[in-house]
């Protein structure tokens, strides 16, 4: 398989939810302990992480549902990744847990109301294009080259010359 392109660079000011850190770090745990073979338990998973384990759970259900995951009942039993590291983007992880990638719950323009009220439309397009941002990046990044830059195999995303920020097309760019 070919190599993954690089990560891009960093977008300050966009949040990813607990949820979504903590099941980036649980599918990576998973990632990295593969070659160990048979599925990893949520207590293992738990430990490696420190996350809190009832919190995984619920998490590791999600990611299931989401197809990221599979599961073994009883004695030995745990999860596994469903797909390969090289096919699961950042963007997979986190819309399972947090549903649709979104700068904020705002709505879209022109709809339900959206423009009642001064300026509103025109700032609910504006959130509208962050989140179309924050969606791409996530996209472009896989859970593969995550585990390559944990194992040092990679740059971490701080290492790459950082492109000055983006400005919108629309914008005067003063």
């Amino acid at each position: 398989m070919p190599p993954s392109p690089p990560l891009p660079p960093t977008m300050p000011g966009v949040k990813v939810s607990t949820r979504g850190d903590y099941a980036s770090r649980a599918l990576l745990s998973l990632a990295l302990h593969s070659d160990e073979g048979g599925p990893t338990s949520v207590r293992d998973i738990a430990e490696r992480t420190g996350l809190p384990q009832p919190y995984l759970e619920q998490i590791l259900l999600a990611l299931k549902g989401a197809g990221l995951v599979q599961s073994k009942r009883g004695v030995g039993g745990g999860y596994v990744l469903a797909r390969t590291p090289e096919s699961i983007r950042l963007s997979d992880i986190v819309s399972a847990v947090d549903g649709p990638i979104v700068a904020g719950d705002f709505g879209q323009p022109h709809t339900d109301g959206a423009c009642d009220h001064e300026g509103q439309c025109v700032l609910l397009a504006v959130w509208d294009d962050v989140g179309e941002h924050m969606r791409r990046y996530l996209e472009a990044a896989t859970l593969a080259d995550i585990v390559s830059i944990a194992k040092g195999q990679g740059k971490w995303p701080t290492e790459v010359a950082a492109t000055p920020a983006v400005t919108p097309p629309w914008a005067s760019g003063s």
